[in-house]
């Protein structure tokens, strides 16, 4: 018999990301954060004293939880896939923070455990669930820029070690401006414009050493292993292509994603957030029009939640382990594509995913009757 009333949450991993998780998660009437697990269990207390979570300490603490049914797994890129096979085997439903895995191998490896175990993955980013890229990509199936045809990404900054007080995993295996911040705009423009199939790509990397800017540990040096700047060419099943550039060696901090259409080009809001604006450039016109202000209830946390009612309603959730996964090969392949100084083929192709209702509400309550022993 299926269960009803809110999804017990647990939160592996008490770092910086998991302030927002914790603040939505436990404000969404459809979830219940029930405890909190870190390698640090003295970080995972702390936050759980915070926030009003009853249960806390170590990994264990939440994999043992007999409520909890989605493990939000907020740990460092390498300990991803770990750390979701432990979820898994526990019997727990996972939610990544991105990317999916750092390989091919172990990224399949952790769908295909979830599959036999009749356990669900969803994976970071859920910022395409925001009211501004749904409105835009409703506003594009609608016809308003007419047949879309290319688009362009850029991600252009100093890098996170300008302000995060421990940037060296977004510099190693797992991170980088492609890694970090491309699950991004690639899922954006996956979504919009269908999986991909091809990609070319050059980069680079400006200094092999960079100091931390903040924190207590300001002023420390740390090795970069993976590169800074990434430029790619994008070709997608249906026809249309992109260009991107992903960099953390620029002064000149800028963020853009525009899709040109037949009739228009269109100007997406920035993909790392859930709203913003939506503005049309028309043939001929000095300045671009906004067609949409949009404004969203809810941020990070938004994909765990349209999970945890699609496990109560037994539907598909739609920021699923095969969206994550394409999005994983299409940046492995890019950076094969640097490396071998060719174009690369992309193998894998996720489902289409559907619009969100224009109506759904992140803080309705849809479940059903209130969790046993659940706390906010």
């Amino acid at each position: 018999m299926s269960r009803t009333g809110p999804v017990g949450i647990g939160i592996i991993g008490a770092g910086v990301i998991s302030e927002t998780y914790l603040e939505n998660l436990s404000a969404f009437p459809d979830t219940r954060v029930l405890a909190i697990g870190d390698v640090r269990p003295d970080a995972a207390r702390a936050k759980a004293a915070e926030h009003g979570v009853a249960a806390s300490g170590d990994v264990n603490a939440v994999l043992d939880h007999p409520e909890v049914e989605i493990v939000v797994n907020l740990t460092i890129p390498a300990a991803h896939v770990e750390v979701a096979e432990r979820a898994l085997a526990a019997g727990k439903h996972v939610w990544n923070e991105k990317p999916l895995a750092l390989d091919r191998a172990s990224g399949q490896a952790v769908l295909d455990r979830a599959a036999a175990a009749g356990l669900r993955v969803g994976c970071a980013p859920d910022t395409f669930l925001g009211a501004g890229l749904q409105t835009a990509r409703r506003l594009i199936e609608d016809g308003t820029i007419g047949q879309p045809l290319t688009a362009l990404a850029l991600l252009q900054s100093r890098g996170p070690d300008a302000w995060h007080p421990n940037p060296e995993f977004l510099f190693q295996a797992g991170g980088g401006p492609l890694l970090d911040l491309g699950p991004y705009y690639l899922t954006a423009l996956v979504q919009i414009l269908g999986p991909v199939q091809a990609v070319a790509a050059i980069a680079s990397t400006a200094r092999d050493r960079r100091a931390i800017g903040s924190g207590p540990r300001a002023g420390e040096e740390f090795a970069v292993t993976v590169p800074s700047h990434v430029g790619a060419l994008v070709q997608f099943v249906g026809g249309p292509s992109a260009q991107l550039i992903f960099s953390f060696d620029s002064a000149l901090p800028r963020t853009v994603l525009e899709l040109a259409g037949r009739d228009a080009t269109m100007i997406l809001p920035d993909p790392n957030n859930f709203d913003g604006e939506v503005r049309v450039h028309r043939p001929g016109a000095t300045v671009s029009e906004i067609v949409a202000a949009t404004t969203s209830l809810s941020t990070r946390g938004t994909g765990v939640l349209e999970m945890a009612r699609a496990i109560r309603e037994n539907r598909p959730h739609r920021a699923d382990g095969a969206l994550a996964f394409h999005v994983l090969d299409v940046m492995l392949s890019i950076g094969e594509a640097a490396d071998a100084g060719a174009f690369v083929s992309v193998a894998s192709r996720p489902s289409e995913t559907s619009l969100l209702p224009p109506d759904w509400d992140p803080l309705a309550s849809t479940t059903g009757a209130s969790l046993s022993g659940a706390s906010r």
